[in-house]
């Protein structure tokens, strides 16, 4: 994993208790650890007795934490020191035990003495066995703490230790580790602000079984929803099929064809303040669709019709809008040559405040790669080219560019 410039320079504290979902815990704090945050881990002595001290060290490159009692390199009181500085807190798994002590405000080791001291965002994620999830005293308990503004994290469904079915199984690390990157995001410059992203390409049926379609894997749509939700907003991904899983946090639509996709672009962007259009939407669609399979002993003749222009649309609406929403338009073109006066045309027949151009004929750009060659182009016809990135970064440029139409002293 790469650094992520949302963990730099942030202390997380990863509270972990005597659960058997511990082992997951470790790779849990190397994922916060890689992203760039400094981990500081806490064990209730319940939790070593899963997971030695060492494991975590090992993954964070920092001693874990576990006696309330043990002089602090950094404070001579650890836990003060520890909640004053910490970002977040986050108990991942967290017992019956645990849960109950934080709801009634018992403070008899280290994480929940840290835990009452805190003052940053508390994420609390149970582990524990169904029927221990499920009892009234533990369902009363977390209604407290998320009374007091804790998050609570799941838990979810499946098979447990016991060998039972049932809802107590602690999230994923990989959802756990999303969910940590929502709430560092919360209160970023872009808080408060509603933006609707496209993804994917389309998939304009030909019959019950076939499609036309294009190579597009969604990629630089999702960074674009991911690097949104990483500043605060709040995030609609309308998104043509994809096998990428969606950022924690953003409300996903899931659409097929182009007219699906305008249908919900327009619906969701009529009170946005930004549209990302990434989505790389089919131009032309068969003009009908067979109702059973085509047969391969019988070449069929098919007739294409073109699809709505979903960018035009927008426009339209836009203008005839009293509040001009969505505020800020941002469009992408996929060219194969004449990439800037393509861009521009495109820019300017649409009205959108930005576009990014890149250049599909590159091996190391366009569709399906994990890297962009982007040239922005703006409302204003100033043209900025980026060198080489990832599709993450490229999608925190223009995040940031779409940030500047909020706060235009930032120009």
């Amino acid at each position: 994993m790469d650094p992520i410039p949302l963990f730099f320079n942030k202390k997380i504290v990863l509270g972990v208790t005597g659960s058997i979902a511990a082992y997951k815990a470790a790779d849990l704090a190397s994922k916060l650890h890689q992203a760039g945050a400094q981990v500081d881990v806490i064990l209730t002595e319940a939790a070593a007795r899963f997971v030695t001290p060492l494991t975590f060290q090992a993954v964070t490159g920092r001693p874990a934490l576990s006696d309330l009692w043990a002089a602090s390199a950094e404070a001579h009181v650890a836990h003060v020191a520890l909640a004053e500085q910490a970002d977040l807190l986050l108990i991942a798994p967290a017992t019956a035990t645990t849960i109950a002590k934080l709801a009634h405000g018992l403070a008899d080791n280290l994480l929940t003495v840290t835990a009452l001291a805190a003052r940053g965002p508390v994420l609390v994620a149970p582990a524990m066995d169904g029927g221990m999830f499920a009892h009234p005293a533990t369902q009363a308990n977390l209604e407290t703490l998320a009374g007091r503004g804790v998050t609570v994290l799941g838990p979810a469904e499946g098979r447990m230790a016991s060998g039972l079915i049932g809802r107590g199984r602690m999230l994923e690390p990989e959802e756990l580790f999303g969910q940590a990157r929502l709430a560092l995001g919360r209160g970023g410059p872009l808080a408060a602000r509603r933006i609707v992203v496209s993804a994917g390409g389309t998939q304009e049926p030909l019959d019950p079984v076939r499609f036309i379609s294009n190579r597009s894997s969604g990629k630089q749509g999702y960074a674009l929803a991911q690097a949104a939700l990483d500043k605060g907003a709040a995030v609609t991904l309308i998104s043509g099929p994809t096998a990428l899983a969606a950022p924690v946090g953003a409300t996903v639509v899931a659409v097929q064809t182009a007219q699906e996709m305008a249908e919900a672009v327009l619906a969701a962007s009529a009170d946005a303040d930004a549209l990302l259009m990434a989505a790389a939407v089919a131009d032309f669609r068969p003009a009908a669709v067979a109702e059973h399979k085509l047969k391969k002993n019988a070449m069929p003749e098919i007739r294409l019709e073109k699809t709505v222009d979903i960018l035009s649309a927008v426009a339209e609406a836009r203008a005839q809008s009293a509040e001009q929403r969505p505020t800020v338009v941002v469009g992408f073109a996929a060219e194969s040559q004449n990439l800037l006066e393509n861009a521009r045309d495109k820019a300017q027949r649409k009205r959108l405040n930005l576009i990014a151009a890149n250049n599909i004929a590159a091996r190391d750009a366009g569709f399906s790669v994990d890297t962009n060659r982007v040239t922005l182009i703006d409302g204003g016809g100033g043209v900025e080219e980026l060198p080489l990135l990832t599709k993450a970064q490229v999608a925190d440029v223009i995040l940031s560019r779409v940030e500047r139409y909020f706060t235009p002293q930032a120009w």
